[in-house]
């Protein structure tokens, strides 16, 4: 209570600030704080004893004492208030530890004496705990790095690392700059960033930002930024603007305590007046000071803002927080937000008689050293599943075409390339392919002939489709995407995910105007990632960057920054904000509430000012008490799983990312079908059943009989579950089907005609099951246990 209260947000800026100044107004606050309770508590209680020993003149000077020692630091608080033109609520406190002074009333004044440094304390204490993770960003960032030059290594100051140096993290020191890996192995505590607090392992050539922890033995890295332009000092920096800023809710406390004062002082001179007592008019003023409303706003949005940086949610100020917790319109890009942002490999297809993995190692061998997306997704993809790749000699790089290399003697070329109008017809399908799938097709040539083709494209995230539920069942009714991508493919991930209005090939500008067209009918978040997002972000009520691998200028544009690359951290912010703004305004609500009738039964006569005093710092309590639940998570909201649980999905989650890969069979196997060669059909048939009996069957059973039970008991029943029960049921019966038709086929030498129909059917009808499957598993099940991110900062 008292001073301070009333600027609630500005210690909040106070307490992640770093200039000296501030400093030091921090530390002579911490100080004067427990010293005036200490004062005010120890008068109280020596007068208390020297009036049960019978010395009331005693007992009266101590009572006077602790009385004038607070009205010294309040009445400064008031000349404070007024010197930065606010009317200071603090001034019913000075009048009523006169009034005391002046009625005789002298151990309720002491009683106000220690309840304005109490409450001083129980505010600063609320206002420290509710800051304390803002406060951790600053405190473990670096100031020095560990420099090594030939075989010497040297300490020095952050701001002398530039790009390419060779540093050295020890065990339990943070990374200082974004770089890559040139170690073997690094074992990488990343909680800082992305708030889960599993570790993870890097190796030699994959990057590493800073902020993350060492949590094994010592590595090295190879520095690619320099400190201020790395991940961390944009997190920092977001971090000292965090509270700097009034949430509306703070500001409409400041507008309320302005009508307070004169309702306060209106309804002590009433009952001066009608009564004659001056001891009711004290006592008016004593329960009549608003500290639960000015307690309240600052320490519930703070608290807010804090949970919030512990997931990950780098929120720049408090009305931000608020203004997320009302929105009722959602704007996203589609690449790197409803989409992973990076190309991967949806399928391999060969000219007749190839190898799909020796075609993918040799397009990965090849483009080793091309920084092109592409390029970096088809390795990726190759060594995923496991391929040695070779290194390639005499490669050409060629924008906008592709590579070219020799590869264990071979000429190699991948990327783009004009097919002839005589063009195979496996080639023209690929085209056809592509062209339904949305993908990017990169040819393959060996040698000078057409060898095949890798289809990639940029997968929708697991989390998408239950994050947009989530972010409905918050209160958003409007979902829309606003991409420079073809409407194609952006209008069938509209359709999948249920949104209400979809935008392709936009520009830059075309976001912007679309943005402000959104936000004149309603409050609006806008999403991103890129370069391009950053104008349509800075349009927005509510810019969100997707800031683990966004670009700077997103960041800086946006008002919050997911510092992981999780979707889902969004709909966390909007719940911790929705639930932070109404415990804000209940704990105001229902404190100033008894405050009122506190002041009703004082103006009566019937609450004298010593237990009005007492009245009102239990008030004070429970409105702190309350508005630090939202530090907390809403438990009725809360899924908790076991920890061998959220290993089993993660195992699971990990099985399907190798059997996506092997879906493709299905459908090569019937291409073959369809196209009339029977005997390669038989052949591929013989591994279709090998793929299902020996690793996919195995995997549904697993699922069935771990998995499944495992998740009933925290999702609340087996039903949950049942369906996909029944799907496994499904990819049973159709895979033994095929093992007959299978069976047939051997028996007599070579699948029948009569045969094709069926294996037709049943084989494009287990691929699509399959899918849908994996899907269902992905975005209901898969999805509640954290993901570990990728080395590349995807997820």
């Amino acid at each position: 209570m008292g001073g301070d209260i009333g600027t609630g947000a500005e210690r909040g800026s106070a307490a992640v600030a770093t200039q000296p100044e501030s400093t030091r107004r921090e530390r002579l606050r911490r100080a004067f704080e427990p010293a005036l309770l200490a004062v005010t508590l120890t008068a109280l209680t020596a007068g208390g004893i020297a009036w049960l020993l019978g010395a009331h003149a005693v007992a009266d000077a101590c009572w006077i004492a602790g009385t004038v020692v607070a009205i010294v630091p309040a009445t400064w608080w008031v000349i404070d208030a007024l010197r930065r033109g606010r009317v200071g609520v603090d001034l019913i406190a000075v009048l009523s530890l006169v009034g005391t002074l002046l009625v005789g009333e002298y151990v309720a004044g002491a009683l106000i004496g220690v309840m304005l440094a109490s409450g001083q304390a129980l505010d600063a204490a609320a206002e420290r705990r509710a800051t304390k993770d803002l406060r951790a960003l600053l405190e473990h960032a670096p100031h020095t790095a560990r420099r090594r030059v030939g075989d010497e290594v040297q300490v020095v100051p952050l701001g002398d690392v530039v790009p390419g140096d060779t540093l050295v993290v020890g065990p339990g020191e943070v990374v200082p700059v974004d770089g890559w890996i040139t170690s073997e192995l690094a074992v990488l505590d990343e909680s800082v960033l992305t708030g889960e607090p599993m570790h993870v392992q890097r190796r030699t050539g994959e990057a590493v930002r800073s902020g993350v922890v060492a949590a094994g033995g010592a590595f090295e890295i190879h520095a690619r930024a320099t400190a201020e332009d790395s991940t961390y000092a944009g997190i920092v920096r977001l971090a000292r603007e965090a509270a700097a800023e009034s949430a509306p809710v703070v500001r409409i406390a400041d507008r309320v305590a302005a009508w307070f004062l004169p309702l306060s002082l209106t309804v002590a001179g009433l009952a001066w007046l009608l009564s004659g007592s001056a001891t009711r008019a004290v006592a008016v003023l004593v329960v009549a000071t608003p500290c639960p409303l000015l307690l309240a706003a600052p320490v519930a949005i703070v608290s807010g803002l804090s949970r919030a940086s512990r997931l990950g949610v780098v929120i720049r100020s408090g009305g931000a927080l608020e203004n997320l917790g009302h929105a009722t319109t959602l704007v996203m890009d589609k690449t790197g937000t409803l989409t992973s942002g990076r190309p991967a490999g949806a399928d391999i297809v060969t000219a007749p008689g190839g190898d799909g993995a020796e075609l993918l190692r040799l397009a990965a061998s090849a483009d080793q050293l091309s920084p092109h997306v592409l390029a970096e997704a088809i390795v990726q993809e190759a060594k995923m599943r496991g391929l040695t790749l070779s290194l390639p000699t005499d490669v050409a790089e060629q924008a906008g075409t592709g590579v070219a290399a020799t590869v264990d003697g071979r000429r190699v070329t991948v990327g783009s390339l004009p097919l002839p109008a005589d063009a195979p017809g496996w080639a023209r399908a690929v085209l056809s392919r592509a062209a339904l799938d949305g993908a990017v097709v990169a040819w393959v040539t060996v040698d000078g002939d057409l060898a095949g083709a890798l289809l990639l494209v940029d997968p929708l995230r697991r989390d998408a489709a239950r994050t947009l539920r989530r972010l409905r069942s918050a209160g958003l009714d409007r979902l829309v995407m606003l991409t420079g991508d073809r409407r194609e493919p952006a209008e069938e991930i509209g359709s999948v995910l249920g949104l209400d209005g979809v935008y392709a090939e936009q520009t830059p500008a075309d976001k912007v105007n679309g943005v402000r067209a959104e936000r004149e009918s309603a409050v609006t978040v806008m999403v991103g990632d890129g370069v391009n997002d950053a104008p349509a972000l800075a349009a927005a009520t509510v810019g969100v960057a997707m800031g683990a691998r966004g670009s700077t200028a997103s960041s800086e544009a946006a008002d919050i920054v997911l510092t992981t690359d999780r979707l889902d951290r969004l709909a966390d912010a909007m719940e911790i904000a929705r639930r932070s703004r109404r415990i804000a305004v209940q704990s105001a609500t229902v404190g100033m509430g008894l405050s009122l009738v506190a002041m009703g039964f004082a103006a009566f006569g019937y609450l004298p000012p010593a237990v009005g005093a007492l009245l009102q710092e239990g008030i004070d309590v429970a409105v702190i008490l309350n508005a630090l639940r939202a530090l907390r998570g809403d438990r009725d909201r809360e899924l908790a799983l076991p920890d061998d649980t959220e290993a089993m999905l993660h195992r699971f989650s990990a099985e399907h990312d190798v059997l996506r890969d092997e879906l493709s069979i299905l459908r090569d196997t019937a291409q073959l079908l369809a196209s009339g060669d029977r005997p390669a059909a038989h052949t591929a048939l013989r591994r279709v059943d090998a793929f299902l009996f020996d690793t996919l069957l195995p995997h549904e059973q697993a699922e069935d009989s771990e998995l499944y039970p495992a998740l009933a008991v925290p999702l609340g029943s087996g039903e949950a579950t049942a369906t996909m029960s029944r799907m496994h049921a499904e990819i049973d019966r159709l895979s033994r089907r095929l093992r007959t038709h299978l069976a047939q086929a051997d028996a007599a030498g070579g699948l029948r005609p009569d045969q094709c129909d069926d294996l037709l059917a049943c084989l494009y009808g287990l691929y699509a099951l399959l899918r849908l499957h994996f899907v269902q598993e992905e975005e209901n099940y898969f999805t509640l246990a954290p993901e570990a991110e990728r080395a590349d900062g995807s997820a």
